[in-house]
Parts: C-alpha cells; structure tokens; sequence
C-alpha cells in the first residue's frame, strides 16, 4: 500500500428527538456543551471546546491559561444540513496544520422533531499508511460515545423546562 491508497472511511450515524436547526446548533455552536474537556490536543486542563461557525472559522481549544489550540478548519458550511472541516491532529493526536483527514457532517430532518445526523471521517490516506490505519481505528472506536453526548446534550436542550 503507498500512501495514495485508499483507507476504509468511519461512517456513524444517529437519531436526534429535535428538529434539524437544533440539532446542527448543537453539534457546532454548542461544542462546548458536549464534547469531553478530557478529549484534547492541546494544553491541558482544557477549559472550553468551541467551533466557530462560519466558513473557514475553526475548531479550537482553549486551556486554562488562555492557550489556544486549532483541531479542525471548516471547508464547508451550509447550515443546517452540513458542514465539512479538515481534521488537522495527527495520530498521536497533537496539533498539526499539515494533517487532512476530513470530517462531513450531515443532517436530514426526518420529522419536525427528529434528525438524523450521519458522520463521514475521511481521507486517512493522506496522513500516511500507519499514521492513518492508526488515526482510522482510534476514530471508529471514539466517535459512537463522541455522537451519544452530542444526542444526550441535544435532546436535553430541546425538551422543555
């Protein structure tokens, strides 16, 4: 295998009990919200995870001591059906701009009030043939957990008081 061929993509998906404008709210102005403060590469302790939503805005980590850390910079953004943005962390999951494996997220209302948001993380191949079989494996194992905060913070938020 060179590093031009293909990796297998991570496909998730999952249901929602809100409607779609809630859901893509969540998953990308609300980040904070959900995303696990012990899941970062950059400085630690981490105190706040967000993605600033808009085209070419960033996924950023933000420490304790005010330290600013990018994940991802968003390549596509057509709220609320989609965004894309290239995964820029490496497979020992630190910080690196040259990294491009690519997150496409997808939402599809399927009811006013249920969505369903598929996940697609690709392009592995460009991290090089162990760094993304690596990358690849740690992904499909984190994601689904990853996926069942975001739905538990978004259902929370959409039932009323």
């Amino acid at each position: 295998m060179n590093e031009r061929a293909m990796i297998a993509p991570v496909q998730k998906q999952v249901r929602v009990r809100a409607p779609i404008d809630h859901a893509f709210a969540v998953f990308t102005s609300g980040l904070t919200q959900w995303w696990p403060h012990t899941h970062g590469v950059g400085r630690k302790p981490i105190s706040k995870v967000l993605m600033q939503p808009r085209l070419g805005g960033r996924w950023l980590e933000i420490a304790e001591d005010g330290t600013e850390t990018a994940v991802a910079t968003i390549t596509l953004w057509e709220p609320p059906h989609r965004f894309v943005m290239l995964w820029q962390v490496d497979a020992q999951w630190k910080p690196d701009a040259a990294m491009r494996s690519e997150v496409d997220v997808r939402f599809f209302a399927e009811t006013a009030e249920t969505t369903r948001v598929e996940l697609l993380h690709h392009r592995f191949e460009t991290m090089g043939e162990a760094a993304g079989a690596s990358m690849r494996r740690d992904v499909d194992g984190g994601w689904p957990g990853l996926l069942q905060r975001f739905v538990a913070a978004a259902e929370h938020q959409a039932t009323p008081s």
